[in-house]
């Protein structure tokens, strides 16, 4: 019996249709089928009770999927364990990051990486939508926040500082705001996820904290279009201090109001457990917390952001 057979039961119980197992796994429908069939063979039994519109478990797949996944786990993780003693780095590499951090950061530190590992290869999924590890064809997401859920395992990669940005035209054009209630006057590049915009900005400074509800003529549901809009001289945004070290560093836009911070963020990889953590991903993580730490230092340096931003 094929272990690749048997990953194709576990989808189809878990999606509780052939098709859908069959996407998951990018394969044609009736390929998946085939492997269905070939189980059940094996087995002698049927472990899906099929109607024209339905599929269920029977009461034999009922009592075989929980044994089948905790097999096949068992298998995955003695490979893991094989490949770790003998550092080994291969494999497939899903991954999951942000739109704008993915676009202009991460995705030329992978090219980097994979270089170095020419036994990887990678399947990139770029946008800012929550990832779904039981849905979706990801093993880790690159993601700003710490981890909310709790059935999920997590790196801590950096502090990251968020600023709120302009363009040296928009200002030469506007003015420049230096406090949090003049900038109700100004244009703002609002984010938005999941059909709300995030138009309250909140700011702490020496006179106490600021919730600004902002006006703006711009919102997107990318944070590159953002960032974008914001260096070609839009209006101003509040953007992660990584998305915009480039422009910041080149002098593309400038940190505003820099007495009146935005809170800090964090940026992690996440994965859906410890034991699908591989040396690859072990390798990953290590490579993009120096890359990000190379970066907040110079930003550091320049006296864009607070040093307090690389401690731990």
């Amino acid at each position: 019996m094929l272990t690749e057979d048997l990953q194709v039961i576990l989808k189809v119980a878990e999606f509780r249709s052939i098709t859908a197992a069959a996407a998951s796994l990018d394969m044609r429908t009736a390929t998946a089928s085939a492997a269905v069939k070939r189980v059940e063979a094996a087995l002698g039994v049927e472990l899906f009770i099929r109607t024209t519109r339905h599929l269920r478990l029977s009461t034999a797949g009922e009592r075989y999927i929980p044994q089948c996944q905790q097999a096949l786990q068992m298998l995955d993780q003695a490979r893991l364990n094989m490949k770790d003693e003998l550092a080994i780095v291969d494999g497939e590499l899903r991954l999951a990051v942000s739109s704008d951090l993915g676009r202009n950061l991460v995705m030329p530190w992978l090219d980097e990486f994979m270089d170095n590992h020419p036994k990887l290869s990678l399947r990139a999924s770029i946008g800012d939508s929550n990832v779904d590890f039981y849905r979706d064809a990801v093993d880790m997401a690159l993601r700003y926040g710490s981890p909310s859920d709790a059935s999920v395992y997590g790196f801590k990669i950096c502090n990251v500082p968020r600023l709120l940005c302009a363009s040296p035209e928009y200002l030469a054009r506007c003015g420049t705001p230096t406090h949090p209630q003049q900038l109700t006057s100004h244009n703002a590049l609002c984010y938005q996820l999941q059909d709300i915009i995030h138009n309250v900005w909140e700011f702490s400074g020496p006179d106490g904290d600021f919730k600004i509800k902002m006006q703006g003529n711009r919102a997107g549901n990318d944070g590159d279009l953002v960032r974008r809009w914001c260096v070609s001289g839009k209006g101003l945004a509040v953007k992660s201090g990584l998305d915009m070290a480039d422009d910041l560093l080149s002098g593309r836009v400038v940190n505003v109001m820099a007495d009146y911070p935005v809170a800090a963020s964090e940026l992690w990889l996440i994965c859906p457990s410890r034991q699908s953590i591989t040396p690859a991903m072990r390798l990953l993580r290590d490579s993009v917390k120096h890359k990000c730490a190379d970066l907040l230092g110079q930003l550091v340096e320049r006296g864009m952001v607070d040093a307090a931003i690389l401690d731990d």
